[in-house]
């Protein structure tokens, strides 16, 4: 049985990924600030990510891989200070502390849910702008400190998996669209039609990026829907992700 410790798993994300990984047999620990609403069948460790000891002292031994989903809503004010710091905090320097802990601790895998944003320059309303699928051989360009910060983190990944001696294997992520409820966010958000990442495939494309053998790599996390932006070539080669459940068979549903 594999140990995962998810590091701020009650977001939507982090409710679907626990339930199914714990479905499957992962031991599942969720390390957060916020208590959950709904008592899951995973243990709960109330912990404020940006304390370095308290977050050390809260991954259960033995952990096989820490989730990095730790999110906090942008208001979108680039020339505000104090959202420039609080951003910062949870996007940048509490992933360092994720990576830190994994190399003191020999937890030897990160998953990390960077965003499509990192590269949503080159997209519009579910669209990609050019001419093909983005790839992440694209040069990652963003239109928010929310992207930037997301494109930082996966760099300092990079660090930790190639200049220390730290042996964290770190895959990245961008997720597309998530929701609670699929159904009703592609009634009425008509970009998730071709942006959403399913709840089954959500599951899967974690599960593959724990299992990989891969010292790092970023991969485009979505489902295999008619007209995607972001092409998930290289998550099917590389970390042998299938995808299952797309809009499309979720509306067939409806």
């Amino acid at each position: 049985m594999k140990k995962v410790t998810i590091v701020g798993g009650n977001g939507t994300v982090g409710r679907v990924l626990a339930g199914g990984l714990a479905g499957e047999g992962y031991e599942v620990t969720v390390l957060d600030l916020k208590e959950p609403d709904d008592k899951q069948a995973v243990r709960f460790i109330r912990v404020d990510a940006t304390d370095y000891n308290e977050v050390v002292k809260s991954i259960p031994a033995q952990t096989n891989a820490l989730i990095n989903l730790l999110a906090v809503k942008p208001s979108g004010d680039l020339l505000d200070r104090q959202e420039f710091a609080k951003m910062t905090d949870i996007f940048f320097k509490a992933t360092y502390t994720i990576l830190r802990a994994a190399a003191e601790l020999g937890v030897p895998k990160v998953v990390f849910a960077s965003s499509n944003h990192v590269t949503d320059v080159y997209e519009k309303g579910g669209d990609s702008l050019l001419g093909r699928q983005i790839n992440t051989n694209d040069y990652p360009q963003s239109k928010s400190l929310y992207g930037l910060l997301k494109l930082a983190s996966e760099n300092l990944g990079y660090l930790f998996s190639h200049q220390l001696d730290a042996k964290v294997s770190v895959i990245n992520l961008r997720i597309g669209t998530a929701a609670e409820n699929e159904l009703e966010t592609l009634h009425a958000k008509p970009r998730s039609k071709k942006t959403l990442l399913s709840h089954p495939d959500l599951i899967g494309i974690f599960k593959a990026a724990i299992k990989s053998g891969k010292t790092y790599g970023t991969y485009y996390a979505v489902s295999d829907n008619k007209g995607r932006p972001w092409s998930i070539d290289s998550a099917i080669r590389e970390l042998g992700y299938r995808p299952q459940v797309s809009a499309s068979d979720i509306l067939d549903e409806d």
